[in-house]
């Protein structure tokens, strides 16, 4: 059973939790001083060309100067080694302005990240204007459903433009898709006119409001129940579900008890619990997460549970639930970038294969990209997680002013 609960709390804040079988798996949350500007495309202005790293800083209107890196200035697909590359310097210069567009949001240290790669997300397709290739999403299994999207794709693209399948695109019609890409393609000329007409730094484009972009990204057969605690956002829902191009069966369903509907789920409770650094797993042991500037440690340890057979399978027990919490984590709380996780360590080599295929295995329902290295030498377990945005953490948490650490904001002010 998956569910998707939406929360409106006037004037300005709006939450999406989605559940699989009433366990809080995702959630998103827009507020004025909080939203996912990754996607958003502006005209920028070059302040700094720092040829020793091969980058640049753009003005784009933030109060931290963007970064771009060659790589993100030259053709999707320049094949170019050390010595053929071309130097920064030689392609843009402090005052050149360019339309970008941003792949990580700024950071309590850094500024954003911005690309000249430009990609444009519909509910099908994932639209690039100048990367001349077509990719099929790996979720889509069926060979022939593979074949028969890569023909189609092939055939509605412009030679320059590039096409990813999307998931959702399994079994969409070939007028739908091509639809789409139409629409798509419309505004990135809208896009490039605008660019072409405003001053640096500007605002050029802006990916939707968070309904709209949960409508898109995980409204599908696989939702079984929206559930909505606001009557004109149950209106906005019913509008989008009958605007779908495919009908959907999900229900949608109006919560209108006296019980908050963060409390009838329980989306709050569950909310609470993940933003601990120590959670406990069903054992008695638990787990401990930490955040440093280049990557996220996780800690596995046995606490209270002693087992009842061996220190091997105790050890093995505890490792396990541990690898399905984990990947749990990660993505309810959007956590990224490099991960170690020190799990209790283990004697047999087949041990250690167990929690890492387990570990491959529940990353599997997770939408953002996910690479396991395998174990280092000391025993640790390396693997990233595609990062946009800074996790979940930042919406609880603020820099103290004095100390520089870290406190957690209270619920009652959030939600």
């Amino acid at each position: 059973m998956k569910q998707l609960v939406i929360h409106k709390k006037f004037p300005d804040l709006t939450l999406v939790a989605l559940l699989e079988n009433g366990r809080l798996v995702e959630f998103f949350i827009e507020r004025p001083d909080f939203h996912n500007r990754v996607g958003t495309i502006y005209k920028g202005r070059i302040v700094n060309v720092l040829s020793g790293m091969d980058a640049a800083f753009v003005d784009i209107g933030l109060e931290k100067k963007a970064f771009i890196h060659v790589d993100d200035l030259l053709p999707v697909h320049a094949a170019y080694d050390a010595t053929t590359k071309p130097l920064i310097a030689s392609i843009v210069t402090v005052g050149d302005e360019l339309i970008v567009q941003m792949l990580k949001e700024p950071t309590r240290s850094k500024g954003a990240k911005v690309t000249a790669h430009f990609s444009l997300t519909g509910r099908w397709l994932v639209f690039m204007p100048g990367a001349g290739y077509v990719a099929i999403s790996n979720k889509i299994r069926l060979v022939a459903e593979r074949r028969r999207l890569s023909h189609l794709a092939e055939r509605v693209r412009a030679p320059h433009e590039g096409i990813i399948v999307r998931t959702a695109a399994d079994g969409v019609s070939d007028e739908a898709f091509e639809r789409e890409l139409l629409t798509m393609r419309s505004r990135w000329e809208q896009i490039v006119t605008e660019g072409q007409r405003e001053k640096a730094p500007k605002q050029l484009f802006r990916d939707d409001a968070l309904l709209p972009r949960m409508f898109r990204d995980l409204v599908t057969e696989k939702i079984d129940e929206i559930i909505v605690d606001n009557q004109h956002m149950y209106g906005v829902a019913r509008e989008m579900l009958t605007s779908l191009t495919t009908p959907l069966r999900t229900h949608l369903q109006l919560h209108d008890t006296n019980t908050s509907i963060l409390e009838a789920y329980p989306i709050r409770e569950q909310m609470e619990r993940a933003n601990e650094s120590k959670l406990r797993l069903p054992s008695g042991g638990y787990i401990v997460i930490d955040f440093t500037e280049a990557l996220t440690v996780i800690d596995v340890n046995t606490g209270q549970f002693t087992g009842s057979s061996s220190l091997t399978e105790t050890i093995l027990k505890t490792n396990r639930e541990a690898a399905e919490e984990v990947a749990h984590i990660l993505r309810l709380r959007d956590i990224g970038g490099i991960i170690i996780i020190d799990f209790i360590d283990m004697l047999f080599e087949e041990n250690r294969h167990e929690i890492e295929e387990l570990l491959r295995s529940a990353v599997l329902k997770d939408r953002m990209k996910v690479h396991i290295l395998g174990w280092t030498k000391l025993g640790l377990l390396e693997m990233t997680r595609k990062r946009a945005s800074e996790h979940q953490d930042s919406l609880f948490f603020e820099t103290c002013k004095c100390c520089g650490g870290r406190r957690k904001t209270k619920w009652d002010t959030l939600l």
